[in-house]
């Protein structure tokens, strides 16, 4: 199984084996392709509706699930793409509130490739120009899109003129492609990290971001300033406090709004960020009332989910299952502040080979009662002994999920974690798939 998985519908099967077979040519760090395959389908990056275009290391994807979850109680019709799928392609793909449909996914992806031809595009870029038809051929007031990798070379930075722009948390992540030599761009790592994502910063377009250490926000105000982009820092232009609510404030005044039921604490940072967005724009109306249940409304799989009766957790009886996809330094330190205060808990993780161990480990220490590696299904996985270094429990493996939680006898809650592949499976194996 590949990133881009499966389909039970032969004619989506198709045209995902011919994605499967794409690769991006090496070294290659240009939108020139993308803009070409774009223009050969008549542009539908200039004809979608407004779009709010969101970056960053970690809670992007929550930040656009905030995003859709306001505009939706605030009666706005929202397309949305986001990324990685945990089970299914179509996740990355919705269209008015659903996800997309199996045959116009299936048509509209043979569209694109054999517009492509002889071009040799990624497997991004077609997912972007085939989200980008959807967009543009079925009505929406709003489209809420999410970057793949960094900003300035993703596919989806094609877009001319979005209504604004966000930059949620940044850190350290996907290093072999954002930290790339390059002549001209910034040597220390979070500061090119910074550059990257800043790279979607458009002319006259609001861009809203979080706050970062000093040498990110030096590249961030330099990317605004180059583009001509209004920048709104928290911390300077807009600020937001969580303790039993959400306290956010800027120059236009003050809000309170209810906690996330979303878990972890940088979910509050993640909502403010989506108001703070929806506040720097002048199409969409969004009382307050609407922006405080569509936070509480969001929900957004593998990101700190406890998970619920299934096949899975029947196999780990009495015990809280729960289920994160991060991969990273920042992915780590979220799920560790989450469990803190609660009692050790048992750890079952599988990690891609290109990730580093120690970003879900170091953040644990002291939390864990046991360890148990799974492979990352259908990925290069690291195997048991790399994970010894960093922890002072046993590292045990099993061949699967089942295994690994039913050989867990002492008492404890469980967290499965450190891949979103590993995510989507525990999700398709427990049955709850996203939808």
């Amino acid at each position: 199984m590949k990133d881009f998985a499966i389909s039970d519908d032969p004619a989506v099967q198709a045209q995902l084996d011919r994605l499967g077979a794409l690769t991006l040519p090496q070294g290659r760090l240009s939108l020139d392709p993308v803009r070409e395959l774009c223009a050969r389908l008549g542009d539908p990056q200039d004809s979608m509706p407004p779009v709010l275009h969101v970056a960053g290391t970690n809670g992007k994807g929550s930040t656009c699930a905030y995003l859709r979850s306001i505009l939706e109680t605030a009666g706005y019709t929202v397309h949305a793409a986001t990324k990685p799928h945990l089970v299914r392609y179509n996740e990355r793909i919705r269209i008015a509130g659903k996800l997309i449909d199996d045959a116009l996914l299936a048509e509209l992806l043979k569209e694109v490739l054999d517009a492509a031809g002889e071009m040799s595009p990624s497997f991004f870029e077609v997912t972007t120009v085939a989200t980008f038809l959807a967009f543009a051929r079925i009505p929406a007031d709003a489209c809420v899109i999410e970057t793949g990798l960094g900003g300035r070379f993703d596919a989806t930075n094609v877009m001319k003129v979005p209504l604004v722009c966000g930059i949620a948390t940044l850190g350290l992540d996907h290093e072999a492609f954002l930290l790339a030599p390059e002549d001209n761009v910034p040597a220390e790592p979070l500061a090119r990290i910074a550059f990257e994502k800043a790279g979607i910063a458009k002319p006259g377009v609001p861009l809203v971001t979080q706050a970062y250490p000093a040498i990110a926000t030096r590249e961030i105000e330099a990317a605004a300033a180059r583009a001509g982009a209004p920048l709104f820092l928290r911390g300077r232009d807009w600020f937001a406090e969580a303790g039993a609510s959400i306290h956010y404030r800027d120059e236009r005044g003050e809000l309170t709004l209810p906690l996330p039921a979303l878990a972890g604490a940088h979910q509050a940072d993640n909502a403010a960020l989506a108001v703070a967005m929806l506040r720097r724009q002048r199409i969409f109306e969004v009382p307050k009332d609407a922006a405080g249940k569509g936070i509480v409304d969001t929900r957004w799989p593998a990101r700190l989910q406890r998970l619920g009766r299934g096949p899975l957790t029947d196999l780990a009886p009495g015990r809280e299952v729960w289920l994160d996809g991060g991969h990273n330094p920042d992915a780590g330190a979220a799920i560790a502040r989450h469990f803190a205060d609660q009692p050790r808990m048992h750890l079952v993780m599988g990690m891609l080979s290109s990730k580093d161990p120690a970003a879900i480990l170091q953040p644990l220490s002291g939390k864990l009662l046991s360890v148990s590696i799974v492979p990352a299904p259908g990925h290069e996985a690291h195997a048991p002994a790399d994970f010894a270094p960093f922890t002072d429990m046993p590292v045990r493996s099993f061949p699967d999920f089942a295994s690994a939680l039913s050989a867990i006898d002492a008492p404890g809650d469980v967290l499965i974690a450190g891949s979103l592949y590993v995510a989507g499976d525990v999700l398709r194996l427990n049955r709850q798939i996203p939808d």
